[in-house]
């Protein structure tokens, strides 16, 4: 078995009012890169065994932060890239509202039936990640491997391990904290296993 951590970045500069963000490369705040930080320190105790990371720089200056605190280099992998938003990029659900409100309408009730305008088909990005995760599992059979990716791309990919409907995966999780630890442990086929979701990065074994 492979334990697959799957971690969202640190905090970006369009985290206030939560603005969509997918292939849009924003950088991380302050604040992101003391999450990094603290993402790193708990890799120095965590000793994973591979570091994968997505192309975009917040996912990239996240895993930086665990490099220089393991030594582990990052492998970038396009297929743990972010979904792009089309039309939403950038935009509040509330200003998405006002611009496309019945595109939008749409989205919250299914996004993976009806995603936003000229954005990328969920069902399509699942199988993307789903495909890296087989090669880690390939590469990294009785290890752990840090996925440093996005929220969404992990959310769905999460949904298809678990066998839970991909249309639900904003209902069935609703955050994806930054730098946080979500595990799965799973062999290549079938159904994965979760063990942790959401877990603040605290170093193993801190105040025991």
């Amino acid at each position: 078995m492979t334990e697959l951590v799957l971690v969202r970045h640190g905090q970006t500069v369009w985290h206030d009012g939560n603005r969509y963000t997918g292939r849009t490369d924003v950088p991380l705040t302050d604040h992101g890169r003391d999450q990094a930080g603290a993402l790193g320190r708990w890799a120095r105790h965590a000793r994973p065994d591979a570091l994968w990371a997505s192309p975009l720089s917040r996912a990239r200056d996240t895993a930086a932060a665990v490099t220089e605190a393991t030594g582990l280099p990052a492998r970038v992998d396009d297929r743990l890239v972010e979904l792009d938003f089309g039309k939403g990029e950038g935009l509040t659900a509330e200003e998405m509202n006002r611009t496309f409100p019945e595109a939008r309408a749409a989205f919250a009730d299914d996004p993976v039936a009806h995603p936003l305008p000229g954005g990328e088909d969920p069902v399509a990005a699942t199988d993307r990640m789903l495909r890296c995760a087989s090669d880690v599992v390939r590469a990294h059979p009785e290890g752990q491997v840090l996925l440093v990716g996005h929220s969404t791309a992990h959310r769905l990919l999460l949904c298809h391990l678990l066998g839970l409907p991909l249309s639900g995966y904003r209902r069935t999780f609703p955050v994806f904290r930054n730098c946080a630890i979500t595990t799965l442990r799973w062999n290549g086929t079938g159904a994965a296993a979760l063990l942790e979701y959401n877990t603040p990065p605290e170093p193993v074994g801190a105040g025991r």
